[in-house]
């Protein structure tokens, strides 16, 4: 213990010799579009590429048009994603009202006492009309949410921006072979994440 304390007071002094006690910074120049700016010897700054993709100015275009927020976070290959869910959607919007409509009709007219309106009789007529309403109003639920997940989805790609992956991260599948006595042998993947 007591060689502990040696050593690590003895390594604590001179890191402390080694420290620079120049009171007067000098001045260095740096090129200013380098994203590395340094102003003194003992004081650095950083500029940030962040600035470039403002997450605000992305909210507010993938409001205004849908797409548009991917459009300007560069994430082009989400544009079908977006397009496709919401035409999609709007499709089977479109089948479930033109289904409501002609149904709702029918009803009408059977209610009105025109029994050769319809095939269908009158309860019927009433599941039909309710079930198409329930679906048509379910897919405009999903086209709203279609709607906010691409407006939150150009605001956190504008945050992410500059998040800085550690390049020792690694995930890999591999074969994997294991014996358990209840079972036998078993082979399988697995997934190894590496730090």
């Amino acid at each position: 213990m007591i060689r502990f304390l040696i050593i690590a007071l003895c390594s604590a002094t001179f890191s402390c010799l080694a420290q620079n006690t120049n009171t007067a910074p000098a001045q260095v120049e740096v090129k200013t579009n380098d994203s590395l700016v340094t102003q003194s010897r003992d004081t650095v700054l950083l500029k940030s590429y962040a600035t470039r993709y403002n997450p605000r100015k992305a909210l507010l275009y993938a409001a205004v048009l849908p797409g548009l927020g991917q459009i300007y976070t560069k994430k082009y290959w989400k544009l079908p994603l977006v397009y496709g869910g919401m035409g999609f959607i709007g499709y089977n919007i479109s089948v479930f009202e033109k289904y409501y409509t002609k149904y709702k009709l029918q009803l009408f007219q059977v209610i009105d006492g025109n029994p050769n309106a319809s095939i269908y009789p009158e309860d019927q007529l009433r599941n039909i009309v309710n079930r198409a309403q329930r679906q048509r109003d379910f897919m405009i639920i999903l086209m709203g949410g279609v709607y906010l997940l691409q407006i939150v989805d150009a605001h956190v790609d504008a945050h992410l921006k500059e998040f800085d992956l550690n390049p020792n991260l690694q995930v890999k599948i591999e074969p994997t072979m294991s014996y358990n006595p209840l079972t036998g042998m078993q082979t399988g993947f697995s997934m190894v994440v590496k730090f």
